[in-house]
């Protein structure tokens, strides 16, 4: 059943529902212009209040990820040029900070941290199908 909450993981549950939405349309799982759940059906199918539901559907909706029709439901948005690259960048170094703090607590060294990333792109970009 989709999306899998873990109710003893420190990420709270909107954010993993954030994460796993993100994950669907970045792999393709859902595609772009494809229905999701109403807050109510995806709060009944997991059994989670549908204020966090709501919380995780706003916060997508925000960054551009989904879109909500009046009288039609929700919607992967389709993927654009419209972030800007300055947007783009802040956004990707926020996420990396956050790698760096946990690689530097793991005693992981630049080489070997880098070494990770390069593996698991090309791997991300092998399953997609295209070329990193």
């Amino acid at each position: 059943m989709w999306p899998r909450i873990d109710p003893r993981s420190d990420l709270p549950i909107y954010q993993q529902i954030i994460q796993q939405i993100k994950e669907a349309v970045a792999k393709g799982l859902i595609a772009p212009g494809e229905k999701l759940p109403s807050v109510r059906e995806l709060a009944g199918r997991i059994a989670i209040n549908p204020n966090t539901i709501a919380k995780a559907y706003q916060e997508l909706e925000r960054e551009g990820i989904i879109e909500t029709i009046r009288g039609r439901g929700t919607f992967a948005a389709a993927l654009s040029s419209g972030v800007g690259d300055e947007m783009k960048q802040r956004s990707i170094e926020g996420l990396m900070e956050k790698i760096l703090v946990e690689a530097h607590y793991l005693q992981l060294g630049e080489e070997e941290l880098l070494a990770m990333l390069h593996s698991m792109a090309r791997e991300w970009y092998e399953k997609k199908g295209e070329s990193p």
